[in-house]
Order: structure tokens, then C-alpha cells, then sequence
């Protein structure tokens, strides 16, 4: 039991109490970033429910392989982002990176070498789900998977750093929508998706976007500093707070509007049951931000992050049970 108290810790704070002994499975759980694995699989269980909608034949093996290939993906994705970032200087002992949670390698959980290898050892595996779903899909997977992983690399990795010019936001939100979610309804239905299933990529993918963009607030005065454009360091801190707490709305407008056009089934209409956590988020953002973290609070100094997780959470979460209900009792406007 103490073992899965372990893990149920690292997955819920992305840390482990320094009273309690290391195991094989934190380690991992922690130098892979799994606590936020959750946007990834229900980027992927988007697309096979929504893949699921639109054929009676789904393929539900492709299926199951493409959504473990995408938390292989994101878990690559996190590592190299930390490689580079320590390569280039961005990732030191005081950087918010190594302060709220352990970074791989200043943290001493691994060597350099032990990391490089890990990402190779993933980024194997996600080849060969890649070329069996290619082989037996089509060559399109090729297409979702090679932009998926130029996206994932050039985020941080020299030459194009896109993190460094404001287009790691738009990188997110292009993988965690129409790549993440278009392509695993295309391994799982063998067709590319419609226009309204595209349109239906975006509510989810603004949501994973604004995580991303209340990450880079709390970190805005460091990566001015040290030269990384994101888009809060160019929007400066009060437009990019306007700018998230509209996106998390834009969220539910957007589902509104594809129900009632038509293009989502009526049971998406959930979502409004996360709209009370939408307000306590908005409470949050609308706020100064706390000068000392709250008592028990694990990922200090990130704050407005930890915010946009909590509504993403819940927000995707009520997207998928609509989505999991209009299977069961199909009802379109």
C-alpha cells in the first residue's frame, strides 16, 4: 500500500514527500512528468470517441496503441524538453523548473546519459507503434506522428526553439488538438476526419493551451530574463491573464455552439457542470498572486498553472462523459 501512496502522491503533486523512500516506479512516474499525462490521454480518448461516432467498425486495437504511443510521445516530449533546457542554460538549481518538482538531472535522479537513453529507449517504441499503425492504416499516421514530433522537439531544441518566440502556445495547441485527436480518430476509423470533427478538436485543445500559458505567467519575470519570448513575456502579465481567463470561457461557447449547430450531441452540454470550478479558477486569476504558497501546497512558485490544471481537469473530463453518453443515447439538436 505504501507503494501505491507513493504513486497516487507523484501523480497528484508531481513529488514525493523527502519522508518517504524513493521507489522504482516514482522515479519514472517523476522524471517523465506523468502527473499531467491526463491531457494526453484524454486528448486521445477524444478521438476514438469521437472515431467511435462516426463508423461501426472502430478499430479498437489501434486505438489502445495510439493513445499509449501519445503518453510515450508526451513523456519523451517532457524529457528532451529538459535536456535542452539544461543544455542551453535555461534549467538551473534556482529556475522555477528544479523548484517545483525534481528536474532529472539537477535533481540527481539521473546522468545525462541515463536520460538520453530513456528518450531513445521511447521514442523506439513510439516508432514502432508508428509503423504498424502506418502499415496498417495508411501513410497518413506518418504525417500526424513526424509533425507531432518536430513540434515536440523544436519546442525547446536549437535552431528553431519556438518555446523562445512565442509559438510553443500554438505548438500545443496544434499537437493536443488536431494532431493528438485527429490522429487517433484516423487510426481508429481509417478515415480523415470531417470539417465538424475538426471544429470539434478545438474546445480541448484551448484547454490544454491555457495550462500551458498559466505555466509560462508564473514564470514570465525568469524567461524575460533570460530572453524567452513566450507569449505572456510578449503580452506582458495582465493581457495574458485576460487572454487565459477567456480561452477557459471560450471553452464552453465553443461546445455550446457545436451542439447547437448540430455538430456535437446535446449530452456535451455537461461540460457546464465544471463551470462552478470555472469561476473558482476565474477567482484565482482575478487575484494577486500569493507572495509565500499556501500551506501544503507542493508545486511553488507555479500558481495560475496549477489553476488551469485543476478547471482542465474537470472541463475535459465532462467533455469526454458527453461524448462516452452521446454513444449510449445518441440525441443531436
Amino acid at each position: 500500500m505504501s507503494l501505491i501512496s507513493n504513486w497516487k502522491e507523484v501523480l497528484n503533486t508531481a513529488n514525493l514527500s523527502p519522508d518517504k523512500e524513493m521507489d522504482t516506479v516514482s522515479k519514472w512516474l517523476i522524471i517523465s512528468r506523468a502527473a499531467v499525462f491526463t491531457m494526453t490521454i484524454t486528448s486521445g480518448l477524444i478521438g476514438g470517441l469521437l472515431a467511435i461516432s462516426q463508423t461501426d467498425e472502430p478499430n479498437w486495437l489501434n486505438l489502445v496503441l495510439a493513445v499509449l504511443g501519445l503518453v510515450f510521445a508526451h513523456a519523451s516530449n517532457n524529457m528532451t524538453n529538459d535536456y535542452f533546457d539544461m543544455e542551453v542554460g535555461v534549467d538551473t538549481e534556482d529556475y522555477a523548473r528544479a523548484l517545483y518538482a525534481p528536474h532529472p538531472i539537477l535533481s540527481g535522479l539521473l546522468s545525462k546519459r541515463e536520460l538520453l537513453v530513456a528518450i531513445l529507449v521511447i521514442n523506439l517504441i513510439d516508432a514502432g507503434i508508428m509503423t504498424y499503425l502506418a502499415v496498417n492504416v495508411g501513410w497518413q499516421v506518418l504525417v500526424f506522428a513526424v509533425l507531432g514530433l518536430f513540434v515536440s522537439v523544436f519546442y525547446v531544441a536549437p535552431p528553431l526553439k519556438f518555446k523562445h518566440h512565442g509559438l510553443g502556445e500554438p505548438g500545443v495547441f496544434i499537437v493536443w488538438g488536431p494532431l493528438m485527436i485527429g490522429g487517433t480518430y484516423f487510426v481508429t476509423t481509417g478515415q480523415l476526419p470531417s470539417a465538424g470533427i475538426w471544429l470539434a478538436m478545438v474546445p480541448y485543445a484551448l484547454a490544454v493551451t491555457t495550462v500551458l500559458i498559466g505555466k509560462h505567467i508564473d514564470k514570465l519575470k525568469e524567461d524575460k530574463a533570460k530572453g524567452i519570448n513566450t507569449i505572456p513575456v510578449i503580452l506582458g502579465e495582465r493581457a495574458s491573464i485576460r487572454l487565459n481567463m477567456g480561452m477557459m470561457v471560450a471553452f464552453y461557447v465553443i461546445v455550446a455552439i457545436l451542439v447547437f449547430t448540430g455538430t456535437l450531441g446535446v449530452w456535451l452540454l455537461l461540460v457546464a457542470l465544471a463551470i462552478p470550478r470555472l469561476f473558482q479558477v476565474l477567482k484565482i486569476y482575478r487575484e494577486p498572486k500569493p507572495t509565500e504558497p499556501p500551506e501544503g501546497y507542493p508545486v511553488w512558485p507555479l500558481w495560475y498553472v496549477s489553476a488551469a490544471f485543476h478547471h482542465n481537469k474537470l472541463a475535459g473530463g465532462m467533455f469526454l462523459v458527453g461524448l462516452i453518453l452521446n454513444l449510449v443515447i445518441p440525441v443531436t439538436l
